[in-house]
This record gives C-alpha cells, structure tokens and sequence, in this order.
C-alpha cells in the first residue's frame, strides 16, 4: 500500500491509479480515501516509486480487448505476453469496463441447451447447458487441470475465455503447451496471474478475463470461460481487503469475500435476449477434501451446479475422477427428457446401493441373493464405473449406452424378478 496525496477531492474507492515511470506505467487501486490522501494498493512491485512521483487517477478502469487476444496469453494489465498464432494487426481493439454490472433479471435468458462435452458422465448424470455456472471442487493432484482442458476442448463454443489465477508460472506454460488442445487456439483467450504476482494483480486478471468474456458474448458468441481458481481469486480479496482495514471473519475472510465473489459469477450465465451466453466453470480447491471450507461453502450457493473430484476415485486410476453421487446440475430435470431422467435415477440408485455394500465386499462378506438390488449393484458396479471415465460421441449416443449398461435392471424393476443370471462366476 502507498500513500497518494491531493487526490481526496477527485477520487473514490476502487478507482484506478496510474503511477509514470520511465518506461513503464504502474497500475493500482484505491482503497480508502481520507481528507488528507487515498492509500493505493498497487498491482506490481513499488520498488521504483520515489516521493513526488506524478499519479493519474481514473473513475473507471478499463482495458482495450481485441482479436489480438485470440490465440494470446494475456497478463493482469491486458497486454499480450505470448502469441502462438501468427502475429496480427489490432483490427478492431474496443476499450472495455473492468467493472459491469451483470444482465438484468428483467433481460436474461433462460438456460440454453445442454452441450455436449464429450465425455459420459457430463453428457449424462451431470448435464451443462449453455450458459450455466458450474463449481468444479478438487483438491490437488486429482486430475483438475486435465478435466478443464478436455472441456476446452470438447464443449461446443464460439470463444473460450481461460484465467489462471494463483497458478504457478511453470503450470501456465504446461497448461497451454501440454494440456489444452492446440486446435481451439484461434479462438481462445488466456489470461494468467501467476503465484508470486501481488493480489491485486491476481484480481485484476481475474475482472481482465471476465472483461473479455463479455466482450466476446456482446458480440453474440456463445463463450465458454474456465477459472482456475475461484479460491485463489478469494484469497487475492481477503489480502486486499485486510489491507485497507476490513474485518476479519471466519477463516480471515472478510465479509465483503461473499460480495466480491457473487459479483464475479452473477456476471456470467445466459444473455440478454438479443445476445450471447457466457457458460462457466469456476474451479474450487478444496484442501484435504474439506468440502465445507468458507470458499467452498459460499460457492455451492452461488453457481448452478458443482461437480466433485474424489481423490479416491483418482487413486484407483479412474480419470475423470468425478464422484457423481456427491456431484449436482441444477439443470435437471428440465435438461433431460423423462425417459433420461427415469436411466439417470437407476443409475444414482444402483450406485448409492453399490456404495452402503462396498465393505461387505472389500471384507468378502457380501452374499447374493439375500438384497436384489444390492445384487443388481454389485453386478453391474464395475461396467457402470468404467461409463464414467469413457469419451462419448454425443449425448444421444451416450444416452443409448447407459440404457444397454442399465437393461438388466429395467427389467427386474419391470417384473419384479430377482436378478439370479447376474451373479459373478
């Protein structure tokens, strides 16, 4: 934090600060206001500042978004760091609003038609329509950052908006070169903020990425946006905000955390009636699987749905590790036809069933023929987990083969007879 002087008069919390150096323009925020000054928080290191150096304040920051992001890897100032698209002119390069306010109630579509993704479990048992707001909670080393760039690449969207905030720099670059498909480049936009940048920094990248989110949607694309991490966007907050005096609560998070972060996610989600969608997947770490940490906690409110990575599911070798029993889409049922809707509720059943015996049967105490559906459970558990980490061809298609997988149980349900031909040699 620094002090600016001869500002009160012309300033406002949350204004934008601009600090000239030769050769560099240093960018801030301020915080608080007072008769004598505004203390500023920075966005970069404040080793160069002197006293009396000259500060230009602006009531609305903002950043100049073009085609020159598409293909480019974007940093908290929204400058292009890396291309790896053939250079071009800036053609059409528009000034954008960091801060907006989301869509109207009044103007907001509804929720779009679910997407494929290319993978069963979310083509199925937790659909993503166009323009819903997901949480994906994970801890570390679960297959996160694969699962997001397999979205990337199977979801169906004109524009994808990547932030990577928090993130390592050595898992920025692994992520574009390793991770995200190379065939969705002309159309993506990545902005990052790495680990050691300042909080302030990391904020900012976040409202650059959301920015370019809405710049694409204003268009009349349909934009996929995946944010890596909302936790470390909250985390960015909570230091920014104890810094200029908020607070504390639970788990030192502020009470304006809850605010900032709903502000955030309300910005995307369907349209205006004449415009584009935003669909979101916001990223939640979770440390030590505790579900119930505040981000966490606050974030299951929020969005349309959360899906779950099970660190116990990923240690059996099953990717993605998606626990669906413990995962939700708000968009069902109305995503999903009866007929659907009737497979995915056997589905949850035989799987919950499958879950109670589980100890039996590690201990080898389970004995069928005593529960039919614990039998049906136990016979089709191991087809029914291996669908969950299967590609699909489409959602029809992946519909069509979880109805073979779950036949056998359609039909004891039908006849009321118990399964005997299902029992294991």
């Amino acid at each position: 934090m620094i002090s600016l002087a001869g500002v009160s008069h012309a300033s406002g919390i949350g204004d934008s600060v601009i600090i000239e150096k030769p050769g560099q323009h240093l960018i801030g925020e301020i915080m608080t206001v007072t008769g004598e000054g505004a203390k500023v928080l920075m966005y970069s290191s404040t080793d160069a500042l002197r006293i009396g150096d000259r500060a230009f304040v602006s009531h609305q920051d903002h950043v100049e978004i073009g085609d020159h992001w598409l293909g480019s890897l974007i940093d908290y100032r929204g400058q292009v760091q890396m291309r790896r698209l053939p250079d071009i002119a800036k053609l059409v390069s528009v000034t954008v609003p960091l801060q907006r306010d989301p869509v109207s109630p009044a103007e907001r579509k509804a929720l779009g038609p679910r997407l494929s993704t290319q993978l069963n479990v979310t083509d199925t048992l937790l659909p993503i329509c166009r323009g819903q707001r997901i949480g994906l909670f994970a801890g570390s080393g679960v297959g996160k950052s694969t699962l997001l760039g397999r979205l990337a690449g199977g979801m169906s969207a004109d524009r994808v908006v990547i932030a990577l905030i928090g993130e390592r720099s050595r898992e920025v670059q692994e992520f574009i070169d390793s991770v995200l498909p190379p065939e969705i480049l002309p159309k993506t936009t990545i902005v990052a903020a790495t680990a050691s940048e300042p909080p302030g920094a990391k904020k900012r990248a976040a409202y650059c990425a959301m920015a370019a989110a809405e710049y694409y949607r204003d268009q009349g694309h349909s934009v996929l946006l995946l944010f890596d991490s909302l936790t470390r966007f909250a985390e960015a907050h909570r230091e920014t905000a104890l810094m200029a005096g908020e607070t504390p609560a639970l788990n030192a998070f502020p009470p304006s955390t809850v605010r900032v972060v709903s502000e955030l996610a309300e910005r995307t989600g369907p349209g205006a009636k004449t415009g584009g969608d935003i669909t979101a997947i916001f990223s939640v770490l979770v440390a030590g699987s505790d579900f119930e940490e505040p981000v966490a906690d606050m974030v299951r409110g929020i969005l349309d749905g959360h899906i779950v990575l099970s660190r116990k599911i990923a240690e059996r070798g099953h990717y993605p590790a998606i626990d669906v029993l413990r995962s939700v889409s708000r968009s069902l049922p109305k995503a999903a036809t009866d007929e659907q809707n009737r497979l995915l509720q056997v589905f949850r059943r035989l799987m919950t069933t499958y879950e109670e015996i589980a100890p039996m049967v590690r201990a080898g105490l389970f004995e069928f023929g005593t529960d039919p559906q614990a039998d049906l459970a136990h016979a089709l558990h191991e087809s029914l987990d291996q669908f969950l980490t299967e590609p699909s061809n489409g959602i029809d298609m992946a519909f069509d083969y979880l109805n073979g997988l779950l036949t056998p149980a359609l039909e004891t349900q039908i006849s009321g007879a118990a399964p005997s031909d299902l029992k294991p040699a």
